[in-house]
């Protein structure tokens, strides 16, 4: 929309275009403000925690959500936004997280998490950036209750992992809980786990290279051995059975081999993999 909305409304969901200043309620706008310097960071740090959470449907920032034909918000995350595609997104999401910075028209603000519970939003987290750091929670047909610095933030069914009030302010934080989310996203308990594991396979890698390595040291004698029996190179396929066999027969019997079998019998050893 290139003009401004100057008239009280009411206006339809669809008059509003992707990048418009303006949410709507019941019809009417309200506009909406660019971030502050206060606020910025936390939204993206409150989103990345959310995001990375390994039970969490898909985050979005500042995502247009049509709650009615009258009623366009776009709150500052929201958990569970639906399909990624063109026009305002028609999936209520599980969770809401709005950060109220100075000043923030808390009228509008209560509307707005009144509107979300309204329309199916099971939790409305409020992070206040000024005073006390505390987050406001809200659920429907329940009293809001504050989680302090300090405390953690659940939501059952929405997320995996209660989220640290911290997280939703500090940069280290933020990052600490979703490195915590992204590993266990890659099957791991914790990062810890994640290095310990890590450090088996490199181990466990090396060790099976130094059997691999050990066991062509000692198999050069008895190349030698049968390359001069049979009076000609052992081709590739020969050395590998003869590698295969090094392991599961042991180099006595091959040595044995070597000398029982005449030239042409030995050629048709080494022809025959399963062969003993």
């Amino acid at each position: 929309m290139s003009y401004p909305l100057r008239a009280p409304g009411p206006f339809h969901v669809d008059q509003i275009r992707d990048g418009d200043p303006y949410e709507l309620s019941n019809g009417h706008p309200i506009q909406c403000l660019p971030t502050g310097g206060n606020g910025a960071g936390p939204n993206g740090r409150g989103f990345i925690v959310l995001d990375t959470d390994p039970e969490a449907p898909p985050a979005g920032v500042d995502a247009g959500i049509a709650l009615s034909g009258g009623t366009l918000r776009a709150p500052d995350v929201a958990v569970g936004i639906g399909p990624e595609k063109p026009g305002w997104s028609t999936t209520v999401p599980p969770l809401v997280v709005e950060y109220a910075a100075e000043g923030q028209d808390l009228v509008d603000l209560r509307k707005k998490v009144d509107e979300f519970l309204a329309a199916g939003t099971r939790f409305v987290w409020v992070v206040r950036l000024v005073g006390e750091r505390r987050v406001e929670v809200y659920e429907r047909a329940k009293a809001m209750r504050t989680v302090y610095a300090g405390g953690q933030l659940e939501a059952p069914g929405v997320l995996k992992n209660a989220v640290p009030v911290d997280a939703l302010f500090d940069r280290d934080a933020a990052q600490e809980a979703a490195l915590r989310n992204l590993v266990q996203r890659r099957g791991y308990d914790s990062f810890e786990d994640a290095v310990q594991k890590s450090v088996e396979r490199g181990r466990e890698q090396g060790i099976q290279q130094g059997i691999q390595q050990g066991l062509r040291a000692g198999l050069q004698p008895l190349q030698r051995q049968f390359a001069r029996r049979l009076g000609r190179p052992l081709t590739e396929g020969e050395t590998a059975t003869l590698l295969a066999r090094f392991d599961t027969v042991g180099p006595d019997r091959l040595g044995d081999v070597v000398l029982d079998l005449t030239p042409d019998a030995l050629g048709a050893w080494l022809s025959y993999p399963d062969a003993r």
